[in-house]
């Protein structure tokens, strides 16, 4: 698990309000796999392309998801810490899906639009009375528009929000998956809404209806569901907990680790946080002790063999870590992350010839998943090394890009195109992040 980059986005929440945030996004091979499986039924369901729907993991410690960009679904890590089972989590998928399929994120302006319009006509007639002398009617005009601008608003905004439920459950039975899930998550965020004392006696200031108007509305409907009573798949279980756990170890303090998964706890989670924490703590051969026991109990588990190397790795020990990561990219050949960590792996051990091994798997990583910018820059440390500089500018402009810094990608955008065989496609794509970052550098420049 690791952090790769940040994400600036204004946030929606499932049942509290929250502002716009920037938040780092956690890239994890085997959550994201998780993330696939425990969702497709779902999305098929939607009729929409599984390919197409991305569930991204945010780190950030309160219980939310949003949609944004589209058909893209972020999910916070405190959302999955305080998940019990899979099917909580999937309940906050469908919900999700329902957005996507709604295509609320496109409809935004239906809201927007009209709250926009009161606004300026309040606006327009409070100008009009303060001109003739009337001070005080002004700007009680003003304050009544823009109140009424907000309900019309939040109203749109609770209409979407229960229809994203609506279609939610619709997904839940096509797939097959109980809404007992669904039903538990409302109430935990219910719990929450007490504890934070938001008022339970009226909507018309929230964004989303209240949890106690979503379990009323859709219990009923989930419990007449033949699949009410279907259980969870154990294997899927089984890797939520697994999921959970790593999470649980990757953004937790040690110590909070340790305490939810003392030495007692002899379970595959239990040793897969430990294994995290005591790696966060610089206690490596604790961590890799953890895993090692692990992978006595499943030897060609690739996450468990690519947390060893991440450990050995990042411990400064990367000629250890190299075999380890062979044996988890054989495990699994397809999965980019990991193949992106060996690729570090080999050129972290200053092995000339390694270099060549990882050229092409680095290349191969990044066919598969191009919006990794650690697998950019170890391909330009390639090429730098190669003293192959255009290329090396275009990786590093990718990067940039997916970074978000519009700077950097257009600074070596121009180096690379200085470089490069005019009309090749390596120039063709330094021409396009060229005219991304100029026209990002323009709107900042507009908004100063």
């Amino acid at each position: 698990m690791r952090i790769l980059r940040n994400l600036a986005v204004a946030v929606a929440v499932l049942g509290l309000a929250s502002s716009a945030a920037a938040q780092s996004i956690l890239r994890d091979a085997e959550t994201e796999a998780f993330f696939r499986d425990i969702s497709r039924d779902m999305i098929v369901a939607a009729g929409l392309d599984p390919k197409s729907v991305q569930i991204i993991l945010v780190g950030d410690s309160s219980i939310n998801a949003f949609v944004t960009g589209g058909q893209n679904i972020f999910i916070h890590s405190g959302l999955i810490s305080r998940a019990e089972s899979v099917n909580d989590l999937q309940g906050v998928i469908a919900h999700e899906i329902g957005h996507i399929s709604g295509g609320h994120s496109v409809r935004f302006n239906e809201g927007a639009g009209p709250a926009t319009n009161i606004s300026l006509l309040s606006l327009v007639g409070a100008a009009a009375a303060i001109a003739v002398g009337a001070g005080e009617a002004g700007m009680a005009i003003l304050g009544l528009g823009t109140a009424v601008a907000q309900g019309k608003f939040l109203s749109f905004t609770r209409d979407q929000e229960s229809r994203a439920d609506q279609a939610g459950a619709v997904y839940l039975s096509k797939a097959h998956l109980s809404g007992r899930g669904s039903i538990a998550f409302f109430k935990r965020l219910q719990g929450e809404e007490y504890r934070y004392a938001v008022p339970q006696d009226n909507e018309y200031n929230r964004t989303h209806p209240l949890s106690s108007t979503r379990i009323a509305n859709l219990e009923a409907v989930y419990k007449a569901d033949p699949a009410w009573s279907t259980p969870a798949d154990p294997a899927l279980e089984n890797r939520f907990k697994r999921v959970k756990a790593k999470l649980i170890g990757f953004v937790d303090e040690p110590q909070q680790v340790l305490r939810l998964y003392p030495e007692s706890d002899q379970s595959a989670p239990g040793r897969y946080a430990r294994a995290y924490a005591w790696h966060r703590s610089a206690y490596p051969d604790q961590a890799v002790g953890e895993v090692d026991k692990l992978l006595k109990t499943a030897p060609g588990d690739p996450f468990y063999l690519e947390l060893k190397g991440q450990i050995l790795l990042e411990s400064g020990k990367p000629q250890e870590a190299v075999p380890v990561l062979r044996a988890a990219v054989r495990a699994d050949p397809d999965e980019p992350l990991i193949m992106t960590l060996l690729g570090h792996a080999l050129i972290a051990d200053e092995n000339k010839l390694d270099f060549a091994e990882a050229e092409p798997l680095l290349k191969r990583a990044i066919a598969r998943d191009r919006e990794n910018p650690f697998a950019w820059y170890q391909l330009g440390v390639i090429y730098d090394r190669k003293g192959d500089e255009p290329r090396a500018a275009l990786a590093a402009a990718e990067r940039f890009n997916l970074e978000g810094n519009a700077m950097g990608a257009a600074a070596n955008a121009r180096i690379a195109l200085n470089g490069l065989p005019r009309g090749t496609p390596d120039w063709i794509r330094a021409d396009d992040i060229a005219l991304l970052a100029a026209d990002e550098l323009g709107k900042k420049k507009r908004r100063r």
